[in-house]
């Protein structure tokens, strides 16, 4: 396909496909597929090699937002059955941490419900990320709080973290019919406040919500005008007691045409297969790492995931390898010898046997399994 030609061709350059080709894609047919996979394939093996990036969640407060985002069990006037709990204390957050990085993450994303920190809740998270880097040599920190208000970047920044994510989810058209508690517009200053701290900006999307073609190529488009280090494509899981609960409109095969889409437009940065993928991709999971280099291990925010030792298998399985502690996310042009952070931060030190579980930094699958909702342990599960 000329098409797919084209699109390899500007990925290798890092030039930006038309909204044309972009939609392009997502129009192909199933006789296809494998065409595109492979076409999109050959840019995610340019620029990251047959790694994959291992990230986990903690989910330091659960529930109770004020905000009324239509995708979330989090949110106000959720029926969602879900637990509910507020903040957990720096050696609880970094002793649940440490069960995902024994599992062979390297970064951990730490997330807490609401609208965004205040003053107080932004100590309280910097408490957590110092006690997490303390004991755990070269781990990434990534923070999740929602909107920044001025100044509130820069101290996460100063306390050790080393990205901050905040998703757009969705195209600035359609944004209003998603959540009216908030703006599209204040998503994006946001990211434009991490990007201004040093941070390295982690910003994505949500798949599955009833949107047109349009509306994901004019959010990835968006993206990548915005320019983060990391975009992770969320699939919806529809939750019983949500107003999208009822939303099921994804296939294996959609699923791989907007990852591919998503790598096209977006082809040096991270793309992470973030929420759903085990329930949307299911056994095609294994060709989205032709697509992506970088998953969640383990555990969502409400949801379960897939159990870590089968996602350190299926990773195995499919030719690629885990990405190591002492390697650098991004390319070099991007990252500035940090730690996957284009503004650098120190470049990551080797895994030793207190921060992976064992001398030589191999993951320790028997591990992972204390992860799965808490199992073993007397934290409130993430999840």
């Amino acid at each position: 396909m000329n098409l797919l030609n084209t699109l390899v061709d500007k990925g290798l350059r890092r030039e930006t496909p038309t909204r044309g080709e972009a939609l392009a894609v997502l129009a192909t047919s199933d006789d296809d597929l494998l065409d595109v996979v492979a076409a999109a394939g050959k840019v995610r093996r340019h620029w990251f090699g047959r790694r994959v990036k291992l990230n986990y969640l903690v989910n330091l407060k659960s529930g109770l937002c004020p905000e009324d985002c239509s995708y979330c069990s989090q949110r106000l006037g959720s029926k969602a059955d879900i637990l509910k709990y507020t903040w957990l204390k720096p050696d609880q957050a970094s002793q649940a941490a440490a069960a995902g990085l024994a599992g062979g993450a390297k970064r951990v994303c730490l997330v807490a419900s609401g609208r965004g920190p205040t003053d107080r809740d932004v100590d309280r998270v910097s408490d957590t990320i110092r006690a997490i880097k303390e004991q755990n040599e070269g781990v990434e920190v990534c923070a999740c709080l929602g909107l920044l208000s001025d100044g509130q970047a820069e101290r996460l920044r100063e306390a050790g973290a080393d990205a901050y994510n905040h998703n757009l989810n969705t195209s600035e058209s359609t944004y209003g019919d998603i959540t009216t508690t908030h703006t599209y517009a204040d998503r994006v200053d946001t990211v434009r406040k991490a990007h201004a701290a040093g941070l390295s900006a982690c910003s994505g999307l949500i798949a599955g919500m009833g949107e047109s073609d349009e509306d994901l190529v004019d959010v990835v488009l968006s993206l990548r005008e915005l320019d983060p280090d990391s975009v992770p494509v969320n699939f919806l899981i529809p939750m019983e007691g949500t107003p999208l609960a009822e939303e099921w409109h994804l296939t294996p095969q959609r699923c791989l045409r907007i990852l591919a889409m998503t790598r096209f437009v977006c082809p040096d940065v991270e793309v992470r297969i973030a929420g759903g993928r085990e329930v949307h991709l299911r056994t095609m999971q294994p060709l989205a790492l032709h697509l992506a280099n970088s998953i969640f291990l383990g555990d969502y925010l409400t949801s379960e995931g897939q159990a870590g030792k089968a996602d350190l298998e299926m990773i195995a399985d499919a030719g690629f390898e885990v990405e190591g502690a002492g390697e650098v996310t991004l390319p070099e042009h991007r990252a500035g010898g940090g730690c996957g952070s284009r503004e650098g931060g120190g470049a990551c030190g080797p895994a030793t046997a207190d921060s992976r579980g064992s001398a030589s930094g191999e993951p320790r699958t028997d591990l992972v399994a204390v992860r799965r909702r808490g199992a073993g342990t007397d934290l409130a599960p993430n999840a």
